[in-house]
């Protein structure tokens, strides 16, 4: 059966597959094989007419993973009614109010296992992320100065690799205790770049999501 499916449709199962497998064994410990085994019949063959290794499946993973994100960096980094610091705060805020967040922390991923596609999520963050949505937003915010800093670019990827690598207890295992600790040193830290963006209602939240993680680990 699923040798009739459209192309877009079996891309998208390979990739829900290779997802699924790469959360509960790890990229490393994947094998094409394995991806094979839980397609329902879809050949080898099938699988490299779309994807040339595992290495751009789990590229492709990744890119689905950060696509919905994307979208509201997007939306959020073109609006016409805020100043730049406003729209970091919102952007911070909608990203942990989401509610496929509560989905990610409950599956409870061992990133730790899962050395490429962290160092993919790395990539992602700093290669895409920072320059097209973070850096524009800074940069606004210094022409309507909201924000002071000489180093837009640097402080970019400095708030962005925080908030997404550091304070993620998915690749840390943090306890609850140490994400709060991290998230309120985030908050300080932000302060004094003269950043007010992380209030108590997201400190609350990410606490949230620490207890969910834990739970379901």
């Amino acid at each position: 059966m699923a040798r009739n499916k459209h192309p877009e449709e079996t891309v998208n199962l390979i990739l829900e597959v290779a997802f699924q497998l790469f959360m509960k064994k790890g990229y490393e410990h994947t094998s094409i094989q394995d991806i094979i085994n839980n397609l329902g019949g879809l050949s080898k063959g099938a699988i490299y007419h779309h994807f040339k290794s595992k290495e751009d499946i789990l590229f492709a993973v990744t890119d689905r993973m950060t696509e919905e994100s994307n979208r509201m960096l997007g939306v959020i980094r073109d609006r016409t009614d805020l100043n730049g610091k406003d729209k970091l705060k919102m952007i911070f805020k909608e990203s942990i109010l989401r509610p496929v967040q509560d989905e990610i922390f409950t599956v409870a991923p061992n990133l730790s296992s899962n050395p490429r596609l962290i160092y993919s999520m790395f990539r992602e963050t700093v290669v895409e992320a920072a320059p097209d949505y973070i850096v524009p937003i800074i940069k606004q915010g210094i022409v309507d100065g909201s924000i002071k800093t000489e180093y837009p670019e640097e402080l970019a990827e400095l708030i962005i690799l925080i908030a997404n690598i550091w304070m993620n207890p998915m690749i840390f295992d943090n306890t609850v205790e140490e994400t709060c600790r991290k998230s309120m040193l985030f908050q300080q830290m932000m302060r004094g770049f003269g950043l007010d963006i992380v209030d108590d209602e997201m400190l609350e939240r990410l606490r949230e999501l620490a207890i969910i993680y834990q739970k379901n680990k």
